[in-house]
């Protein structure tokens, strides 16, 4: 049975652990390093760290972090933030680090994708793409959502494919933080066009919601968030990952 990843999204902003709703109003949710004792606990899939303010303040993740982080997790775990040379992506894998996820330099130095696939393999190299919905069609954009690039959702895809990307992320803005379901329309639109795993992130407020965006939009994993950090329509703050007898059940039912 094919069983797709789970991969909670952890949000850093100030070395401390956020979440956003629709990229804006990030929420202190608690210290990250103590989430990945949690999730060690509950054996999750993977761990995906993201500093949210990196790209807009010429930064990169902070590598003492992800240093810490890489003596904490028991499981596979990727980074991204500021990403913009191949020195810092072999720092980033040494201190531990499985993966490194690009996003802003995917646009601005996509050659990166290709650099950091030679050197460290397509299989460390994620591409994150941050799309909004515009009248009706996908719009990328980079800076931590903050700016719309020219550019076409699905060359874009197909491109950092051949530059040698091992997985592409596709976000959703939209959606991010709402807990309403990933956009089907949106995951489909690039698991139809790559032929490269697919993460989809941006809505997940269910188990039911990652087996539509595996079953309908073709994902390989999911990503989240909210899910994964709050309890109830209140919204109390609760590290938490899904039991695995659950997951088998509803991802057996095909």
């Amino acid at each position: 049975m094919f069983r797709p990843r789970i991969i909670p999204c952890l949000l850093l902003k100030d070395r401390g652990l956020v979440k956003t709703v629709k990229f804006k109003d990030p929420r202190y949710i608690g210290d990250p390093i103590n989430a990945v004792k949690i999730f060690n606990d509950f054996e999750a899939d993977e761990l995906v760290f993201l500093d949210i303010d990196a790209s807009k303040n010429n930064k990169t993740i902070d590598l003492d972090f992800v240093k810490k982080v890489g003596q904490e997790a028991f499981v596979p775990f990727a980074v991204g933030g500021g990403i913009k040379s191949t020195d810092q992506i072999k720092a980033l894998l040494n201190a531990g680090s499985e993966k490194v996820v690009i996003n802003s330099s995917a646009i601005e130095n996509s050659q990166l994708i290709k650099e950091a696939s030679e050197i460290f393999g397509s299989q460390s190299i994620i591409a994150s793409i941050d799309v909004k919905k515009e009248n009706g069609k996908y719009s990328v954009y980079g800076c931590g959502g903050t700016k719309k690039m020219e550019l076409d959702l699905i060359d874009f895809a197909k491109k950092v494919e051949k530059l040698g990307a091992g997985e592409i992320m596709i976000n959703s803005i939209d959606l991010d933080g709402t807990m309403e379901g990933f956009d089907i329309e949106l995951i489909k639109s690039i698991t139809d066009n790559v032929k490269i795993p697919v993460i989809a992130v941006g809505g997940a407020g269910s188990l039911e919601d990652m087996k539509r965006a595996v079953e309908e939009g073709g994902a390989s994993a999911v990503s989240a968030g909210s899910i994964f950090v709050y309890s109830g329509k209140s919204k109390g703050i609760l590290i938490n990952y899904p039991d695995k007898e659950d997951i088998e059940e509803i991802f057996s039912h095909r």
